[in-house]
């Protein structure tokens, strides 16, 4: 059976429309791209649980200081979560943070950010 004229044509242009997709632009792969890697950031924290109280003991041993927050989730729908406001860890500084539920701690983390 021979095709019908008007899918032959359709063949180029699809086959066109692909190229024109999954091809990169004109000189992107030309030009290599400066690796720029992350300068390392944030403090490293250890996050315990007793009870109804966590504790989280961070340390920063980077130049660039980190603002850190503890965020605690209880496990009653009734005992309110708690997010601790930013406390700054400066260079080779610690800081500990505390939080509590009234009952059970359900999950505690902490944040880290960039100042300025």
């Amino acid at each position: 059976m021979r095709p019908s004229r008007r899918s032959a044509p359709a063949a180029p242009v699809v086959l066109l429309t692909l190229l024109c997709v999954l091809l990169p632009p004109h000189g992107a792969a030309s030009r290599p791209r400066a690796a720029v890697a992350p300068e390392p950031f944030g403090a490293s924290c250890r996050v315990r649980t007793d009870g109804s109280e966590v504790t989280a003991d961070c340390r920063n041993p980077y130049p660039e200081p980190d603002l850190l927050a503890l965020h605690v989730e209880c496990l009653r729908w009734w005992d309110p979560d708690a997010d601790g406001v930013p406390v700054e860890a400066g260079p080779a500084g610690h800081v500990r943070l505390t939080g509590r539920c009234w009952h059970e701690v359900h999950h505690a983390w902490v944040s880290h950010g960039r100042t300025g």
